[in-house]
C-alpha cells in the first residue's frame, strides 16, 4: 500500500473557487482571516459563548472543591467530562466527514446550552450533588466528541481561502484565550458575590450567540453524501492515514503526552489557590486569568505570522517553555511569582497547541479532515481525563506542588524527544510545502530557507 505522503491530494491556495489572498501589512495582516464573512460571524458569536464556557469550567471546579475538599474528586469529575471524548471521538470523526458540519455544530451548541442550564437549575434549587455534576460532565464529554472535530474541520469552510487558514486558527486561539482571560476573572467575582449557579446560567444564555452566528452563515459547499463504506472501514482508513503519515503521527504523540501530563495542572488550580497561596475564588480567577494572558500573547504572535513555515520547529520549543512554566509554578509559594510562572506556562501551552493545529490542518487531506481532527481531539481532550485522574491521585499522595513539578519535567522530556525527530520531519514536509507553494522549489531556496520548513 502506498504511503499517505504519496497518496494524499495536495491542497493549494489556488484551488478553484478559492479567493486569491490579499496583501496585508502590520495589524491588518494579523487579522486577515476576518475578511471572510462567515469567519467574522463565527468570531463574534464564539467570543461571547466562550466567556460563558470558561465561567462554567471555573465554577464547576470551585463547586466540586467546595462540596468535597477532595483533590481526587476534582480529578474524577474532570475525567468523567473528558473520557467520552477519548472513547467516541474517532467514530464522531467518521460522521463529521459524512454530515453537514454546520448542522453538527448547531446541534452540539444546543445540547451544550441545555447542559449548562440544567447545572444552573440544580444549583439554584440546592439539589446539586457530585453525582449530578459527574452525570452532566459525561453529557458534555459526549457532546464535545462531535463538537471539537466538527469545529476544527469546519474552519476551512468558514475561511474559504487556505492561505488564510493558519491565520484563522491563530485568531481562533486568540479568541479562546481572550475568553480564558475574561471568563475565569468574571467567574471569580460572580462566585464571590453570589453563587456558582449564576455562572452556569450566564453560560447557558451565551450559547445563543454562537447558534445565531452559525444560522446566519452562507456556506457554499457540496452536500454531504452518505458513503457506501462502513463506519469501521472509514475508521480504519483514518487510523492508517494518521499512523502512517510521519508528521501528523509525531505531532499527535507529543501532543498526547503534553495533554496527559501537562494540561491537567488546571484541575489542581483550586488547591493552589486555597492551600498553597491561601486565597479564595478571586485567587483562582487571577491565576486562570494570568494563564489566559500568556496564551493570548502567544496566539497573537502566531496571528502575525505570514506563513506556516517554521512552525514545526516551534512545537518542541513551545513544549519546553510549557514544561519550565509548570516546574516554576510547582516551586512557587508566592502569589506574584505564581502569576508569572503560570503566564509562562500559558504561553508555551497555547503556542504548541496552535502551531500543531495549523501544521496538521495544512497537511491533511480534505476527505479525511474530520477523522484526522478527531484524533487531534483525542490527543488534546481525550488524554486529559487520564491525566486529570493521575494528577488528582498524585496530588493526594505527594501534594499538588510536587505533582506539577513532576509533570512539567515529563513535558520537557517530550520536547527533547520531538527535537530528535526534527530532521526526519523536515525531509518529509519540505516537498509537500514546495508542491503547495508555501516554500520555493529547491533551486530557488537559500540554505537558511531550508531550515524554515
Amino acid at each position: 500500500m502506498s504511503s499517505p505522503e504519496r497518496t494524499r491530494p495536495i491542497a493549494t491556495p489556488s484551488e478553484p473557487g478559492a479567493q486569491k489572498p490579499q496583501m496585508f501589512t502590520g495589524v491588518s495582516h494579523a487579522w486577515r482571516a476576518l475578511r471572510h464573512r462567515n469567519f467574522r460571524l463565527f468570531f463574534g458569536g464564539q467570543s461571547i459563548s466562550l466567556i460563558g464556557t470558561w465561567m462554567t469550567r471555573i465554577a464547576t471546579s470551585w463547586l466540586v472543591y467546595r462540596l468535597t475538599k477532595s483533590a481526587l474528586l476534582l480529578g474524577t469529575v474532570s475525567f468523567a467530562g473528558q473520557i467520552p471524548t477519548f472513547l467516541i471521538a474517532p467514530f464522531a470523526g467518521v460522521w463529521v466527514d459524512r454530515l453537514d458540519r454546520r448542522q453538527v455544530l448547531i446541534w452540539t451548541q444546543i445540547l451544550s446550552m441545555v447542559q449548562s442550564l440544567l447545572l444552573a437549575l440544580l444549583t439554584f434549587s440546592g439539589r446539586i450533588t457530585v453525582g449530578w455534576i459527574l452525570a452532566l460532565s459525561v453529557m458534555q464529554g459526549l457532546i464535545n466528541a462531535f463538537d471539537m472535530p466538527g469545529r476544527q474541520a469546519f474552519m476551512v469552510q468558514m475561511v474559504g481561502d487556505r492561505a488564510d487558514l493558519g491565520n484563522a486558527i491563530a485568531i481562533n486561539s486568540s479568541m479562546v484565550n481572550m475568553a480564558r482571560l475574561v471568563g475565569p476573572s468574571l467567574a471569580g467575582m460572580v462566585i464571590a458575590a453570589s453563587s456558582e449557579a449564576w455562572c452556569f446560567l450566564i453560560d447557558g444564555i451565551s450559547y445563543l450567540a454562537v447558534i445565531a452566528s452559525l444560522l446566519a452563515m452562507h456556506i457554499h459547499a457540496p452536500a454531504s453524501k452518505r458513503k457506501a463504506a462502513s463506519t469501521f472501514t472509514e475508521l480504519q482508513e483514518g487510523w492508517s492515514y494518521v499512523s502512517g503519515f510521519l508528521p501528523i503521527r509525531t505531532i499527535l504523540l507529543l501532543f498526547a503526552a503534553v495533554s496527559l501530563m501537562g494540561m491537567p495542572f488546571v484541575v489542581l488550580m483550586p488547591i493552589f489557590a486555597v492551600t498553597v497561596l491561601h486565597g479564595g475564588p478571586h485567587t483562582l480567577g487571577f491565576l486562570m486569568g494570568a494563564m489566559g494572558v500568556g496564551a493570548l500573547i502567544s496566539a497573537l504572535s502566531l496571528a502575525a505570522r505570514k506563513s506556516v513555515r517554521g512552525l514545526i520547529r516551534m512545537i518542541p520549543i513551545a513544549a519546553a517553555v510549557f514544561g519550565i512554566g509548570l516546574i516554576g509554578f510547582g516551586l512557587s509559594r508566592v502569589f506574584w511569582l505564581s502569576m508569572i510562572t503560570v503566564l509562562i506556562a500559558g504561553m508555551g501551552m497555547m503556542q504548541g497547541m496552535a502551531a500543531s493545529n495549523t501544521v496538521i490542518q495544512t497537511l491533511v487531506s480534505e476527505d479525511k479532515r474530520g477523522r484526522v481532527m478527531s484524533y487531534y481531539t483525542m490527543a488534546f481532550v481525550g488524554m486529559a481525563p487520564f491525566g486529570s485522574l493521575l494528577a488528582g491521585s498524585m496530588a493526594t499522595a505527594v501534594g499538588a506542588p510536587l505533582t506539577v513539578i513532576i509533570n512539567g519535567s515529563v513535558v520537557l522530556l517530550g520536547a527533547g524527544w520531538f527535537l530528535t525527530r526534527l530532521p526526519a520531519l523536515r525531509s518529509t514536509v519540505r516537498p509537500i510545502y514546495q508542491e503547495m507553494g508555501i516554500i520555493p522549489p529547491p533551486k530557488e531556496m537559500a540554505p537558511a530557507e531550508e531550515v524554515e520548513s
